[in-house]
């Protein structure tokens, strides 16, 4: 389904701008004595000075290039037709056109050439850059490795195998003492221990008799043997 033409009114607004400066860069050259063609071709040339500038700041900029000069051109051309826009605004007497502007008017056409030249004939980012990796120097060639001198190797005797080394007896670990426990403390962890069974029905188990009681870990684990 193709969707319905509409209007664009920024192209609209720069149409009617552009005619605008067209017919006043027309004005201009016709009254400072250009007339016929050649005062319609005045605001062509500034105009596509205007464009050719723009386009080339464009690319220069795209290729982290210097656009001095693209800008010197734009400066010119946007000068020429801003001041042939001013001009015709009732500051200037169309009928008696100033010495200096007949000169500005009949000396446009070649600074406009040589504008133009310069613009259409500055190489492209790209093209000034692929002779350089062309001109790269080429890898040296590597040497063929010469061949290793073939060396004879007289095998060694055979070794004797050797016995096993006999096992060595693991140590036997020393009985491990464990901590007495006073009568007085063991019958304070039964109380607690009946009374935590009263309580939950369960027997009391050795993290939480080490809690109540607040003695180390192994002297818990012989209350809590005993107390089985």
């Amino acid at each position: 389904m193709s969707r319905p033409n509409r209007f664009d009114p920024v192209l609209i607004q720069a149409v009617i701008a552009g005619a605008l400066s067209f017919a006043h860069l027309h004005d201009i050259a016709e009254a400072a004595g250009q007339h016929g063609w050649k005062a319609w071709a005045y605001p062509v040339s500034v105009d596509l000075l205007l464009v050719a500038a723009w386009r080339r700041m464009r690319i220069l900029r795209a290729a982290d290039r210097p656009a001095r000069a693209a800008w010197t051109w734009f400066v010119i051309a946007l000068t020429a037709s801003l001041g042939a826009n001013i001009a015709t605004a009732g500051l200037l007497d169309m009928n008696a056109v100033p010495a200096w502007l007949r000169i500005l008017v009949a000396g446009w056409p070649a600074l406009a050439f040589l504008g133009g030249t310069l613009l259409a004939h500055t190489p492209a980012p790209d093209a000034a850059e692929e002779p350089a990796a062309d001109t790269a120097p080429a890898p040296e060639p590597v040497p063929a490795a010469e061949p290793a001198p073939q060396v004879t190797v007289e095998r060694a005797p055979d070794s004797v195998p050797e016995l096993p080394a006999s096992p060595v007896p693991a140590p036997v670990p020393a009985p491990v003492s464990l901590p007495s426990v006073p009568p007085a403390l063991l019958a304070h962890a039964r109380k607690v221990a009946d009374t935590h069974h009263a309580a939950t029905g369960q027997l009391i188990d050795t993290a939480t008799l080490r809690t109540r009681l607040g003695v180390p870990p192994a002297l818990a684990d012989v209350i809590a043997a005993q107390l089985t």
